[in-house]
């Protein structure tokens, strides 16, 4: 019975003695049994864009539940965005994800170097000097623009079949906030993907200067379907051009292609589909990393430049969403899934390509010639072709 007891004792601290080295390595390890999280966005979840981005919030909490704690901050301005970080930090915020394109971001995470700091990359980040703590990322967003593209084009195909309009009036409008390199990368794509179906098919961009004005962006929308265009985009945040487009459909054949968020609750008849970045891929991997311990870019999947990471399709970082088989063309589906896999291919030169001449607003002695391609997101995260195809894309007043 002793030497059963003795056996007994000698397992008993043994599994002890496993614990203790587990426990210790988890320190050794900086992995964490909890985090606090905090989120910066520039507007509200009212908006297409933030509604989009805190969907990557949503999963996060669903994935860690009460381990993490998580503290939202909205409608913060670039200018303002100080005293909400600093609140953010003062309650112990371990990781702040922003939406926004604040300088004054990686300013701040120089101040706080004991917590991370991921901003949606707002600049070329290669070559970019920054502190260890402050990372960037984005969805290459060209991928999901050109596939959404295809739908478009698809549907003016079956416009033009059935007599609805003719060849000649092959005009797509697209709802821009600012001529940025970013917004002209992603209209651009989108013509191409549209160009891919009808060869003849040009753009005509109106400016709202402005990310967030419902009543700009419907007016603007209203402008360009006055002007002739069939479907209507956007890279801006309300849901007022798919409002426009449902309004107009009644009297003549317009649709609509969206970005971020589905439209097809507030415009079933107009709504063909939408692409969105998936933020989630990004933020809950992150938070991953730092309950492991490790490092954000060694656990991230992705086209990888120091603390600066962005993905398309292959990864799962760009989405198409919520195709209207009610509006969409015979064959859309089948045709944005080959390009699809082109880039989950690695397929990526194909999109920036063509008989094609750009040239850049900001300075229009630089040209571009696209008949070698163009190659988006190369060596950035933030998005960088910044020509307007003059011959086949018209910015109008």
């Amino acid at each position: 019975m002793k030497r059963v007891y003795q056996v007994t004792a000698i397992t008993c601290i043994a599994i002890m003695a496993v614990f203790i080295l587990c426990f210790r390595f988890i320190n050794i390890t900086g992995a964490r049994q909890s985090l606090k999280v905090g989120f910066v966005y520039t507007n509200d979840e009212s908006t297409a864009y933030t509604y989009n981005f805190s969907l990557a919030k949503d999963a996060v909490e669903k994935k860690y539940g009460d381990k993490v704690e998580i503290f939202t901050c909205s409608n913060v301005m670039d200018d303002g965005m100080e005293e909400p970080v600093e609140e953010l930090v003062d309650k112990g915020c371990d990781i702040i994800f922003f939406n926004g394109y604040s300088e004054l971001v990686p300013e701040l995470a120089t101040k706080h170097p004991d917590t991370e700091f991921c901003q949606t990359s707002y600049m070329d980040m290669s070559g970019q000097k920054m502190p260890s703590n402050y990372h960037t990322f984005k969805g290459e967003a060209y991928q999901g623009r050109y596939v959404s593209g295809i739908a478009a084009g698809k549907k003016i195909k079956e416009m033009i079949a059935e007599g609805l309009i003719t060849e000649d009036q092959a005009i797509v409008g697209f709802v821009a906030a600012f001529p940025t390199s970013e917004v002209i990368s992603g209209y651009t794509a989108f013509l191409l993907g549209v160009r891919s179906e009808v060869a003849n098919a040009v753009m005509r961009v109106c400016y709202t200067q402005t990310w967030d004005s419902f009543t700009h962006e419907r007016d603007a929308a209203f402008r360009l379907i006055d002007d002739g265009c069939v479907i209507i985009s956007q890279h801006t945040d309300t849901i007022g051009p798919a409002l426009a487009c449902e309004a107009a459909l009644a009297e003549r054949p317009v649709y609509f292609v969206g970005y971020n968020q589905s439209m097809t609750e507030v415009a079933p008849g107009a709504s063909l589909v939408t692409s969105r970045i998936c933020w989630e891929r990004y933020v809950v991997t992150a938070v991953d990393a730092l309950m492991a311990g490790k490092s954000i870019e060694s656990v991230i999947r992705g086209h990888i430049h120091g603390n600066d990471v962005s993905a398309g399709f292959e990864q799962g970082w760009v989405e198409i969403v919520d195709l209207n088989a009610g509006t969409a063309a015979p064959g859309t589906k089948e045709a944005m899934d080959n390009a699809i896999v082109r880039f989950k291919r690695g397929e990526n030169d194909f999109v920036f390509r063509g008989n094609y001449k750009g040239v850049n607003p900001d300075d229009p002695s630089d040209t571009i010639e696209l008949m070698e391609g163009y190659i988006e997101n190369k060596d950035t995260s933030h998005p960088l072709f910044n020509y307007v195809l003059t011959d086949i894309i018209t910015v109008v007043d």
